[in-house]
């Protein structure tokens, strides 16, 4: 028995995009920062990442080919420390989320070493098409 992908399935079509984009960002699964993503209403979605240390001018948010890529990068300042332990993380990251059509990214907010990245999904219109018949 052969593996069935959607985009081979013989009634499926047009899916072979979605199936590009499930095998992109099972690629990505680094496991830094951590974050949420949570349901404020019905339809709307917020992403929160731990992006402690971080400052605003330290981070980057913008949507490319449907998707949502949040990037950190500290300025790396040498002010003269000498640290005899460092535990909080200050490596650069790109997170990335795909978004479906539809789904567009509102306004993110800085606050308390958590970046929230509001979402919001438009709802279609339902469209009706009859398709005419020719003869012969």
């Amino acid at each position: 028995m052969t593996k069935m992908t959607l985009g081979t399935h013989p009634q499926l079509l047009g899916f072979e995009q979605l199936e590009r984009l499930l095998e992109r960002s099972a690629k990505s699964s680094e496991g830094y920062p951590p974050y949420n993503i949570e349901r404020t209403a019905g339809d709307a979605y917020r992403i929160t990442l731990a992006v402690a240390g971080f400052a605003e001018t330290d981070l980057s948010i913008t949507v490319e080919d449907r998707q949502l890529v949040i990037r950190g990068r500290q300025s790396a300042e040498d002010d003269g420390r000498v640290y005899l332990h460092r535990g909080i993380a200050a490596r650069q990251f790109q997170r990335s989320f795909v978004l479906a059509d539809g789904v567009e990214v509102g306004e993110a907010r800085l606050e308390n070493g958590l970046l929230h990245v509001d979402l919001s999904v438009a709802r279609p219109q339902s469209v009706v098409q009859t398709i005419q018949i020719k003869k012969g």
